[in-house]
């Protein structure tokens, strides 16, 4: 797989941080020109490296969500990947190394049918474990490249989300269409009211934080060859120490406190399986267990998100 340039690369780290930022105001900071930028986020996007979405903030409430573990018979992994990703109350899948295990962050809670019903009912299930996330310490959309200078990533920020504002049918419709390409302008959302009326919604609602993108890009081509979640058991007086710790490290793109006897879980990205050693060995818990990614299925609502 060929490498993102380093443009290519400060590019995404702009979109990382605003993922609805103009190329003019990327490559004002960036110190590119517009129509270089334009050139690289359209060649990424239509080449299936990049895709910016719009995700829940667990600060609004994740409606109940829950980190899945599912155990499926050989051969039957893929289409209960591919399942699971097609549902919409389903923000991640992963399929694990070895290719009888599913990772899986889904909403509803308890009383969804997921849990209850769809999965217990499926004859290539063999065993099915359901943990409630607790604390979400942080999640991808937090994660950084580290390619840009403190400078450029202030300059990029989007201001302080103010109060939040309760949301209508209008609202609802626009962040389902953000949650899919959250770089559609109001002239592109025109469809679900007039272009005006769309502008100062999506004002009003990036205004209150609701709009949190997040730019989804093939880690591969960063040369991180490992995606990797590390599911630890922690004393509880030090999760949150731990949880915060974590949530820190530059390779980790998420870390949840979770219901179980493994009630951490943090998911990295290493060059490789030797950083991924040192990461695990540097860690101060009473036990972990490794599970490496062998494909990700589905990333922040977006389906097919990453191959690796």
């Amino acid at each position: 797989m060929r490498l993102l340039t380093e443009i290519e690369q400060r590019v995404v780290s702009a979109l990382q941080i605003d993922g609805r930022a103009g190329p003019g105001r990327i490559a004002e900071v960036l110190d590119l020109s517009p129509r270089t930028v334009t050139r690289v986020i359209s060649r990424l996007r239509a080449d299936g490296r990049l895709k910016v979405v719009c995700v829940p903030d667990p600060a609004h409430g994740l409606r109940g969500a829950m980190l899945l573990r599912v155990k499926v018979l050989r051969g039957r992994t893929p289409a209960i990947a591919d399942g699971l990703a097609k549902r919409a109350d389903v923000l991640f899948v992963d399929i694990l190394a070895g290719g009888e295990e599913i990772s899986a962050v889904a909403l509803g809670g308890l009383d969804g049918r997921l849990v209850h019903d769809a999965l217990p009912s499926t004859s290539a299930v063999t065993e099915l474990r359901a943990h409630s996330i607790l604390h979400v310490f942080s999640d991808a959309t937090e994660w950084r490249t580290g390619l840009l200078t403190g400078a450029e990533a202030a300059a990029l920020a989007p201001p302080p989300p103010g109060d939040d504002v309760p949301l209508d049918d209008l609202d609802r419709r626009l962040l389902d269409r953000l949650a899919a390409d959250a770089r559609l302008g109001p002239a592109e959302l025109a469809a679900e009211a007039p272009e005006s009326t769309v502008r100062r919604r999506l004002d009003r609602l990036a205004a209150a934080g609701r709009i949190r993108t997040y730019a989804n890009v093939d880690v591969a081509a960063l040369g991180l060859a490992v995606d990797a979640n590390v599911w630890m058991t922690v004393p509880p007086g030090r999760l949150d120490e731990v949880g915060r710790a974590l949530a820190r490290h530059p390779m980790v793109h998420g870390t949840l406190a979770t219901t179980g006897v493994t009630n951490l879980m943090a998911a990295v990205w290493c060059r490789d399986l030797a950083a991924l050693y040192a990461f695990v060995t540097g860690l101060d818990v009473p036990s972990a267990e490794v599970t490496v990614v062998a494909r990700a299925v589905k990333r922040g609502g977006r389906p097919g998100s990453q191959k690796i």
